[in-house]
């Protein structure tokens, strides 16, 4: 009890010095928790806007000549000749990474024929393509097409045009003498070269192409950053040593380059911050250790160890460090919010790790400053007892 009184007392008697201490941890702790909170939200959502660019990583036959582009593109089989990949080999690499930060699909390229027309037929995973091309926009009440549906096809709005298709139409198609009648359950609106392809379910191009088991390339859409992109590709190279795995440099590198630019910038400001809130403290508190000197003096002339002293002003340090960060947190969290709508033009959500965070570094940010404190463990009572 008599402890926390000292205590009480010192903050009491010092409240002048320690107030321009605290002004400074508390605009210290706002600024950080503000640049920390935005870092963490944004680069989410910087993840989560990159995804939107479709498939980063491609898994192909080494002879296929990969157009490594963000719209991937491969030539199509128009005769039944080409480098194909093992479907069962692959995909059971594929479920291996899935995730729920990584989509992926295998895709097999056909040249067909309907009302004596020749198209790309694309054979997919329907219920996945989506989301690997998340530009497409459906139109259709049937549009969701499940994987193992073979009566169903979506269809580019370039290619409905051309055939007057439209949801619910009747679809033929013929390659080498087989046929397979399917419903159109969806148009797809790209904007880019899928408007002019078919899109079936993988089972019914194989079936038509008499390529049972036999896929062209697989695409994968992989989140979070570049380094995690570059770990799925190295599993899949260790585990697919016959087959071409390349990450489309387009997206994994202007990701991972914007990610780290921005992560440098603001990890640079908030040890700026840090060191200056440092040197403020530094400066108050080299000032509140020559006030203390007669009280540091007389504590030692009643009996009282340096440890004790010590662990008075620690504790005062401590407090004013954590009262400090608290404060200056939930301030900085409100900042970033309102930086959020005036700079980025976006919501910017809480991030709740960042209050123990924040508290931490200006506890010990405080512990740093009060390193001057530690003169007073040289003061001797006999010399403040004859005013020196």
């Amino acid at each position: 009890m008599m402890f926390w009184r000292v205590l009480l007392q010192m903050l009491r008697g010092g409240r002048g010095r320690l107030a321009v201490a605290l002004v400074a941890l508390v605009s210290g702790a706002a600024v950080i928790s503000a640049l920390l909170n935005i870092e963490l939200d944004v680069s989410s959502k910087l993840r989560q806007e990159f995804r939107t660019l479709g498939a980063n990583l491609v898994v192909a036959p080494r002879q296929a000549q990969v157009n490594t582009t963000l719209n991937v593109s491969f030539a199509p089989l128009s005769s039944g000749s080409a480098a194909l990949m093992n479907e069962d080999v692959v995909l059971e690499q594929l479920k291996a990474v899935q995730s729920l930060e990584v989509s992926a699909a295998p895709f097999l390229y056909i040249v067909a024929r309907s009302d004596a027309k020749q198209l790309v037929v694309v054979g997919t995973w329907l219920d996945q393509a989506p989301k690997l091309s998340p530009s497409w926009k459906v139109e259709g009440e049937t549009a969701v097409v499940a994987r193992d549906d073979p009566r169903h096809a979506l269809i580019g709005r370039s290619v409905a045009s051309q055939l007057h298709l439209a949801p619910d139409s009747e679809l033929v198609l013929n390659y080498l003498g087989r046929e397979a009648h399917l419903t159109v359950a969806g148009v797809v609106d790209s904007g880019s070269s899928e408007d002019n392809q078919i899109f079936v379910n993988l089972p019914v191009a194989q079936r038509l192409a008499n390529l049972e088991g036999q896929i062209g390339l697989a695409q994968l859409n992989v989140g979070g950053s570049s380094g995690n992109v570059s770990d799925v590709a190295s599993k899949l190279a260790s585990a697919l040593p016959d087959y071409d795995v390349r990450p489309i440099p387009q997206v994994t590198a202007t990701e991972g380059a914007l990610l780290e630019h921005l992560r440098l910038l603001i990890f640079s400001m908030v040890a700026l911050i840090l060191v200056l809130t440092s040197l403020c403290v530094l400066a108050t508190m080299a000032a509140l250790a020559i006030e203390r000197r007669e009280d540091v003096g007389l504590m030692k002339a009643l009996g009282g160890s340096i440890s004790r002293v010590v662990r008075f002003f620690l504790a005062e340090v401590g407090m004013l460090g954590a009262a400090g960060g608290a404060i200056g947190c939930f301030t900085g969290l409100v900042l970033s919010k309102w930086l959020g709508h005036r700079v980025f033009e976006a919501t910017i959500s809480v991030r709740w790790e960042i209050i123990p965070i924040t508290i931490f570094l200006m506890i010990s940010v405080a512990l740093a400053g009060a390193w001057p404190l530690r003169m007073l463990g040289n003061v001797k009572p006999s010399a403040i007892f004859r005013g020196e």
